[in-house]
């Protein structure tokens, strides 16, 4: 039987997807990560504690465990342990991407300069260091042109993004970004990122790579315009309603970005904006789709994303790859402001809707809970699928409104305290 080492972070929706895909398989499974044992005795499979946040010493830890055990592919399950998987699985000699290739995929600011030397699309960008003024915040900024995007570089799930319209904004938009960054856990001598706005659409790209060519999966719309100040996204419906000319952009536009970054295997996850027949890259991540959203994505006889992702760093066969018939979605339920979550009502009534297979709520009553720039996760997911993309896109929009959030405003002083535990 062949067995895989999973690299579960802690704080990570996908362990759960991926152990049932391991199942469908016929795999066995290592889980490793802080908390293994517990998570392991949970989903009935054998652990490893490493530490994620070193990678050469988790990396010598997979080594030793394959010694004992005999591992045949190490897939990481979220940013976090991607370090270690590309680590690890280079010093047994198994399926990886270049430790380099994942540290550039992981840093926004060495992901564009590394795109801007491989000529590939994306947005006039800069530097702003932490010693930068407020005078030199305007200058790095208008040297990109207004509007323009401040961003973390290290972030996830549109953190600390915002947009700023002109130089009489932009200074203050940065001080904002770093103290969001640096309560996230950035180190503040980080730099910040600046770059030009692009308007457009905006699509996500699933793919996989083998050998350094990818396979796009799926290509979903984001229906609902990402234009800022904050870039909270709500709906992912596929396929893509974009001409065939945009969403080959898209398509071409990641392969280069991969080719530049040095990706070679395993999932890819890319966000492109995209405008007559020209695609810019947004962010490029070696993982898949972020939270359960890849739940939306069935391929051949009902194998999930994540199914496709362990065969292919296993080296086995999925002949039948193609997308289920018809169209699927899903909603990032928002959060409507910062505050404790008491309960999300309505949740039978937005399962009534046509289309509508589920609906999964993934923070529990009592967390903190803030939108984007502050926060970095969603309430849960709703999943729906039809014919066309048109009707999921409805039925999501539909079910949204059928659900009631209820929040309690924090009591002072209590923001701080939760939000380290809200990731």
């Amino acid at each position: 039987m062949a067995r895989v080492l999973l690299l579960v972070p802690s704080s990570t929706y996908k362990a759960g997807d991926f152990l049932e895909a391991a199942r469908r398989l016929g795999v066995e499974v290592i889980v490793a990560g802080e908390e293994a044992p517990p998570l392991a005795e949970v989903m009935g499979a054998r652990s490893l504690q490493v530490d994620l946040d070193d990678p050469e010493g988790a990396a010598r830890a997979v080594t030793a465990h394959d010694a004992a055990l005999g591992i045949d592919a190490v897939v990481a399950v979220d940013d976090r342990g991607a370090q270690v998987a590309g680590r690890a699985a280079r010093m047994l000699g198994l399926r990886h991407n270049p430790p380099e290739a994942l540290a550039a995929a992981a840093d926004k600011l060495h992901m564009r300069r590394l795109l801007d030397r491989g000529e590939v699309g994306q947005p006039t960008f800069a530097e702003i260091p932490a010693s930068a003024s407020d005078d030199e915040v305007v200058r790095h900024a208008a040297g990109v042109g207004f509007p323009c995007v401040v961003k973390p570089a290290t972030l996830s799930a549109s953190q600390g993004v915002l947009r700023a319209e002109g130089p009489g904004e932009v200074a203050a938009v940065a001080r904002r970004v770093r103290s969001i960054a640096t309560e996230a856990g950035v180190d503040p001598e980080a730099s910040l990122l600046v770059e030009r706005f692009v308007p457009g659409p905006e699509v996500a790209v699933e793919g996989l790579l083998s050998d350094g060519e990818l396979e796009v999966l799926a290509v979903f719309d984001k229906p609902d315009p990402l234009d800022g100040p904050a870039f909270e996204e709500t709906i992912y419906v596929t396929p893509s309603r974009l001409s065939p000319a945009d969403q080959e952009a898209a398509r071409r536009t990641l392969a280069a970005a991969t080719r530049s970054l040095g990706l070679v295997e395993g999932p890819v996850h890319g966000e492109l904006r995209v405008s007559e027949g020209k695609a810019s890259v947004i962010e490029v991540a070696a993982r898949t789709i972020g939270g359960h959203c890849g739940r939306a994505l069935a391929f051949g006889h009902g194998r999930s994303l994540e199914e496709l992702v362990l065969a292919q760093a296993l080296g086995l066969s999925v002949p039948d790859r193609a997308p289920v018939a018809g169209a699927s979605g899903v909603l990032m339920i928002p959060i409507p402001g910062p505050g404790l979550l008491r309960r999300v009502d309505g949740q039978e009534e937005a399962l009534e809707v046509p289309g509508v297979h589920a609906v999964d709520i993934t923070v529990a009553p009592g967390r903190f809970v803030s939108p984007p720039p502050e926060g970095n996760r969603y309430l849960g997911f709703v999943f729906a699928r039809a014919r066309e993309p048109d009707e999921v896109e409805r039925s999501l929009r539909e079910a949204g409104r059928r659900l009631k959030v209820r929040i309690e405003p924090d009591p002072v002083g209590a923001v701080t305290q939760s939000r380290a535990t809200c990731s």
